[in-house]
């Protein structure tokens, strides 16, 4: 296989602390991803390196065989597939393949719809490596501006807050569902990175989770108001 910078970032995997790259034998890296892992000085390593012999449990113990209800934390590290963090992922999982449906069927956000989605995964490659969300422009627009459209959409569309109708049709009712997943798996966060005491461990993702669903929101604005551009 030859992997390209995004496949490289799709797959880097969490080794004693340390980011590392399992590069197959046979397989090959674009001049970019040999590039992008430089840059980043992530290690490359065997293919047949990358399975785990010993598994280490929360309480501090080893295993040698994975048990079925367990899954990944990240790295050699199992957690019960019941844990708040693989809860959240599997609720992102949901968010992205309603993305991909409405990409597929609301051609006109195809580009917005897009964005969402990879900012979607790549909240999910954060949290597994433990690396923080880098804040960028959505769609156009900052988290500020974000909020600000999304609180008052009259003012930048002529379109005041609505409760959707099975009438709106289908694209408005596809987008409707993106953000209710895009919910969900904020709640999800919520339950995943805010502790017993009111602690937040992971705002960068809540922040970001919570910008996507405001943006699925504005899609629907935009598309309820007749609007398609930015403006």
């Amino acid at each position: 296989m030859l992997y390209t910078e995004q496949n490289v970032k799709d797959n880097i995997r969490n080794r004693e602390g340390k980011r590392v790259f399992f590069l197959g034998k046979g397989d090959q890296l674009t001049s970019g991803a040999r590039d992008f892992l430089r840059r980043e000085r992530i290690e490359i390593r065997p293919g047949e390196s990358a399975k785990i012999e010993v598994y280490r449990l929360l309480d501090g113990s080893e295993i040698r065989e994975k048990p079925e209800h367990m899954t990944h934390l990240h790295g050699d590290v199992l957690v019960r597939k019941t844990h708040p963090r693989i809860a959240f992922r599997g609720a992102v999982d949901m968010l992205e393949a309603e993305l991909m449906l409405c990409q597929l069927n609301v051609p006109e956000f195809r580009k917005e719809l897009g964005e969402i989605l990879a900012l979607s995964r790549n909240l999910i490659r954060c949290e597994v490596l433990g690396e923080p969300v880098t804040e960028e422009k959505l769609c156009g627009l900052m988290e500020q501006e974000i909020r600000k459209r999304s609180h008052l959409p009259q003012d930048f569309y002529g379109q005041p807050h609505f409760m959707p109708e099975y009438t709106d049709g289908m694209e408005i009712l596809l987008l409707n569902r993106c953000r209710c997943e895009a919910r969900n798996a904020e709640l999800a966060a919520a339950r995943a990175f805010i502790d017993e005491d009111g602690k937040v461990t992971r705002g960068d993702i809540l922040k970001a989770m919570n910008r996507m669903s405001s943006m699925l929101y504005l899609l629907m604005i935009r598309l309820k108001s007749g609007q398609k551009s930015k403006g």
